[in-house]
């Protein structure tokens, strides 16, 4: 399988696409007031332990609480608290006699790091089992256990590794070792763990001078994290269209002794990157609520904050005129861009599919098995129920952060939630591929923007104002002109010698 990692870097954002066979399976999108939360340690303050619920609600200065699940707290006392009370554990019980969330108090100071970002109203989902990653290897202090990552398919490999990891780990700490690990001697496996052993010392020291709630570590920002996590030996090719993004990747690998270096590309065409892998196209069908497939059938996608359910339609397709083999047909190429569509979208949480009903009990299975084969290359954790009377499928999948239409989209303040429209950062993102695109085709440098005076009144705040950076970063001159009669994400841009509208011509 050929996989490849594009990213494109403006302004206001940064997108990271992950395409398999020149196909667009992953998108990762961050911004600068949207950043990548998973892996932060907090030290927090317990708000309120609710022992019905077998969790606790900790302060670490989110809008809403953290949530902690007693399944999330480790067994190791001393790495939960910053306070412990030795009373409690001292005594008739000695401490690894001591359940952890039996020691949990209103009011207490916690050290807890973030494995799932917030959703619309729910806060960050924490943990106290504490963890650093590095390239080579996942560090865990107050732990005894050594891993290997499953995906290293040569279990010579993995026994080499997982002794290897035995010889090298310090007293107190857990190593888990990562897939890029592979065929990688004791030098380069030492080197990674002093950073992180040097890493954990610092966050150890803030821990202990820091008030609650204060952020102790910073996990790396979400282009670092993306060539940190996925770019292995099986990815050909990592294309960079922004150069300060691209010395960052070169230096982190440099630094790390990745031998992908020569794999790392910096993308000199003055046509956008996306445009290029015909990525843009594939993004904007990913938001839509109805996909059509190949055959001609075509997906309904609707996510709610409960659940997801995806209906499959036969549409414009025509097969044969045997029912159970048309349906069976339609059915298999809707497994396979499902899979697609749950890891392109980030769809986490419940998900029900009803596919078209199959009478024959042997196309039943043979569908349940295509798809649990293409979910076998996603990366988060799913679990697929077997087809239920009525036709359906359920299954759930590991969320870590929010969809990608929650993350690139925001409650239309108009309609009270009911709807969703872009961000000013997306409405922005947008306009500045239009003006890449425009500067590309060598029109006239100098253009207007027409658009709603929140939109106007965004790119001209600052001194240092957006519409400057942009005109500074392409060379173009770009005058705003306010227009109430537009919604707050619509804009019109026109060239001001002329007044042609390039909008659509661009977009």
């Amino acid at each position: 399988m050929k996989k490849e990692i594009i990213i494109n870097s403006t302004n206001e954002d940064t997108r990271i696409a992950l395409l398999e066979n020149g196909k667009l399976v992953e998108i990762f999108v961050e911004r600068p007031d949207n950043e990548r939360m998973v892996g932060d340690i907090y030290k927090g303050r317990i708000r309120r332990v609710v022992k019905g619920m077998q969790a606790a609600f900790i302060n670490i200065g989110f809008e809403q609480d953290g949530f902690l699940h007693f399944s999330d707290m480790g067994d190791e006392v001393n790495q939960l608290f910053a306070d412990i009370d030795e009373e409690a554990i001292e005594g008739k019980q000695k401490k690894k006699d001591v359940d952890p969330p039996d020691l949990l108090r209103n009011g207490q100071e916690i050290n807890v790091q973030i494995i799932k970002e917030p959703i619309i109203t729910k806060g960050p989902r924490v943990t106290t089992e504490l963890t650093l990653p590095g390239r080579f290897m996942v560090l865990a202090p107050n732990q005894d256990r050594v891993g290997v990552s499953r995906k290293i398919s040569s279990a010579q490999e993995r026994k080499r590794l997982r002794a290897l990891a035995r010889k090298i780990r310090p007293k107190n700490f857990g190593i888990i070792i990562r897939t890029v690990a592979e065929t990688k001697d004791e030098t380069v496996l030492k080197q990674d763990l002093q950073k992180l052993l040097r890493t954990w010392r610092k966050v150890q020291a803030e821990m202990k001078k820091s008030q609650p709630p204060k952020l102790i570590f910073k996990d790396l920002g979400m282009a670092s994290s993306v060539i940190r996590d996925l770019f292995t030996s099986d990815v050909q090719r990592v294309v960079v269209d922004s150069r300060k993004m691209y010395r960052e990747i070169h230096r982190y690998l440099k630094d790390v002794g990745s031998d992908l270096l020569n794999r790392l590309e910096y993308f000199k065409s003055r046509k956008p990157v996306f445009d290029a892998f015909n990525i843009e196209e594939e993004l904007q069908k990913s938001l839509q609520r109805k996909f059509w497939m190949k055959n001609g059938g075509y997906l309904i996608i609707e996510q709610t904050e409960a659940l997801t359910s995806i209906d499959v339609n036969s549409g414009r397709y025509f097969g044969k005129r045997d029912h159970e083999r048309n349906s069976l047909k339609i059915n298999m190429e809707a497994a396979r861009e499902i899979t697609r569509q749950l890891r392109l979208r980030d769809i986490g949480g419940l998900i029900v599919i009803d596919f078209i009903d199959l009478e024959v009990e042997q196309n039943k299975v043979k569908l349940l098995n295509e798809l649990k084969k293409e979910l076998a290359h996603d990366r988060a954790v799913s679990r697929i129920a077997e087809m239920s009377k009525f036709g359906l499928v359920e299954m759930t999948r590991q969320r870590i952060r929010p969809s990608l239409i929650y993350n690139i989209n925001e409650p239309c303040p108009m309609c009270e939630g009911a709807g969703l429209v872009p961000t000013q950062g997306t409405v922005l993102a947008g306009i500045e591929r239009i003006i890449r695109r425009y500067v590309a085709s060598d029109g006239d440098r100098r253009i207007n923007i027409r658009a709603h005076p929140n939109l106007i009144e965004y790119l001209n705040n600052k001194r240092f104002s957006r519409r400057f950076r942009l005109m500074w970063k392409y060379w173009i001159k770009i005058g705003t002109v306010v227009d109430a009669s537009l919604k707050h994400f619509e804009y019109r841009i026109l060239v001001q010698k002329t007044g042609e509208d390039i909008t659509e011509k661009f977009s």
